[in-house]
């Protein structure tokens, strides 16, 4: 899509990340999820003072994919200490790529997916690494087809919930 530009989110961009985040997110996963569990993530990950402090904190990324004035997705990618999990000093998180629901098979989540190399590479890191909830197959084939492989696996709590993500990983 030639039409959709990668740009980077600041502060003053917090409504639109959370709106993004919040609808794409629940897109992603409500079908599969009790209703409870999905409100309580929705409130705690996605709040205007979490968003505050991950878009403040100098080792977290966000780019927002946009058509026109519509944001239709996002990115974040997190370096040291922000990584959610390993804070492995020469690894890279992409912790999420989200595209709204109307964009999917529109390349969007690869034109977000390329930003994330970009980044890496600028960063010279020697791998990067994710988490994908067991029953995303979507995600699980695009990270398949894009070199990752699984690693390892972790527990991601939505609400009360107690899901296993795939770790996967890309050597660079």
């Amino acid at each position: 899509m030639n039409s959709i530009l990668i740009t980077p989110i600041d502060l003053l961009d917090i409504e639109k990340l959370q709106a993004i985040s919040r609808s794409t997110f629940k897109q992603t996963f409500s079908e599969h999820n009790n209703a409870a569990d999905m409100e309580a993530y929705l409130n705690n990950s996605f709040s205007k003072e979490k968003l505050w402090s991950e878009i403040n904190n100098p080792n977290s990324e966000f780019y927002f994919a946009q058509d026109g004035e519509k944001v239709v997705g996002y990115l974040k990618v997190n370096t040291g200490n922000a990584q959610t999990e390993l804070k492995d000093l020469s690894a890279f998180e992409i912790e999420r790529i989200y595209v709204d629901q109307s964009y999917l098979g529109k390349k969007v989540g690869q034109l977000l997916f390329n930003k994330a190399i970009q980044i890496a590479t600028a960063k010279n890191v020697a791998y990067i690494w994710l988490g994908v909830w067991e029953e995303n197959h979507r995600a699980l084939a695009f990270y398949t087809k894009n070199g990752f492989i699984p690693f390892d696996k972790h527990i991601f709590k939505l609400g009360n919930d107690e899901q296993t993500d795939i770790m996967m990983k890309l050597i660079l």
